[in-house]
């Protein structure tokens, strides 16, 4: 039974965020909102709508760990498994903004949430928590970097622009309705059912939440991600994967944990100091494969190199 509250809730989460960003997106350009910041705010909340339904809900639970490890587990399976099959499918080239900005801006936001998370290290407490206060500066954060982001898109070409309009389906407002009425009883009922699965799941095997998040419950809400990569590297654009991969790591942390922590403090019990080293290592690897061996591009090799690396990862959780 746990099993179908987990794919069951699955599907009415990415059936909800599909129709929710659907919805959002014809009834801003109905209202003649431009296609940059549909695309910067309703459709990028569109692709981490899993993972933000998943954690706050989860943390509305008590289940802090799984939360956290949602997230977690989320950055390091965009950073290690999608990046490294889409490599291995075809090399990825890395643009000079994305190699000096954008992945040191991922790096920096996994350092950030390693600090948040150590109460125990660093002030010595009894228990490691992301408070309101913390929850509130992740959030901060995320408004500077959405601020940025819309400085850094501002300068795209036109073209770019037009070929985003077409995506966006055009239908009446009263349907745009029913669709953001629908995504979001869909990712609220999904979300519940999600949850309520994954934390029965841990119970039945014996294991910990925060391992069930960090594996099971990432993977699960990554999958959208990971079949957006693939394919467009099947179709010679592997470029896309690096962009999808960066944005949504840094809104996982910024946006998602900070609503999340926002609305009550997250206790975490289970995630130890080697799930944020490989968090931070993750995307420490991406910036490394990127800047040496063949500058600017992950090689199928590195590609490979990788998913192994997850796979020691996964192997290293399951055998705790």
């Amino acid at each position: 039974m746990n099993i179908l509250y987990l794919i069951g809730g699955l599907v009415l989460i990415l059936i909800g965020a599909n129709a929710l960003t659907d919805g959002a997106s014809s009834i801003a350009k109905r209202f003649h909102i431009s296609n940059l910041v549909i695309g910067l705010t309703i459709v990028a909340f569109g692709t981490s709508a899993p993972e933000l339904t998943v954690s706050v809900v989860s943390a509305l639970k008590g289940s802090g760990d799984l939360a956290v490890g949602n997230v977690i587990g989320s950055n390091i399976f965009n950073s290690l498994m999608i990046i490294g099959c889409t490599a291995a499918i075809i090399p990825i080239s890395i643009t000079k903004s994305t190699l000096t900005r954008e992945i040191p801006l991922c790096l920096l936001a996994s350092v950030a949430l390693f600090l948040c998370a150590s109460d125990i290290w660093i002030n010595k407490e009894a228990a490691n928590m992301i408070d309101r206060t913390e929850g509130m500066l992740l959030l901060c954060f995320f408004l500077i970097f959405l601020g940025y982001t819309f400085a850094i898109a501002r300068k795209k070409p036109e073209g770019e622009e037009r070929v985003e309009e077409a995506t966006i389906k055009d239908m009446p407002v009263w349907r745009s309705a029913l669709y953001v009425i629908g995504g979001l009883v869909g990712l609220v009922y999904g979300g519940q059912f999600f949850v309520d699965g994954a934390s029965g799941i841990a119970r039945g095997l014996g294991v910990s939440e925060s391992i069930i998040g960090l594996t099971l419950v990432a993977g699960g809400t990554s999958l959208p991600e990971l079949a957006t990569s693939v394919v467009a590297a099947l179709k010679k654009n592997p470029e896309m994967a690096i962009g999808n991969v960066v944005g949504s790591n840094l809104f996982n942390i910024f946006f998602v944990l900070g609503c999340s922590a926002s609305i009550t403090p997250l206790s975490i019990q289970g995630i130890d100091n080697v799930d944020f080293s490989v968090l931070i290592g993750s995307a420490l690897l991406m910036y490394l494969f990127g800047l040496f061996i063949k500058k600017r591009t992950i090689t199928r090799l590195e590609g490979v190199v990788m998913i192994l690396c997850y796979v020691a990862y996964t192997s290293y959780l399951i055998m705790k």
